[in-house]
């Protein structure tokens, strides 16, 4: 990815629930919650990538 001043900032609302859950699998993976979906996202879009014939 790009240098970390690069960064992005984005708004987002989540559900109370998901806030949870993420909030307990980022504290078991000793991750920030910011930290745990930026890593969420960034696996998902590496999957995607290697998923696609071509």
């Amino acid at each position: 990815m790009g240098d970390e001043k690069d960064k992005k900032q984005l708004l987002l609302r989540l559900s109370p629930t998901l806030w949870r859950e993420l909030a307990a699998w980022a504290e078991d993976d000793f991750r920030s919650i910011n930290g745990q979906i930026e890593f969420l996202l960034t696996e998902s879009v590496r999957r995607r990538k290697k998923d696609r014939p071509g």
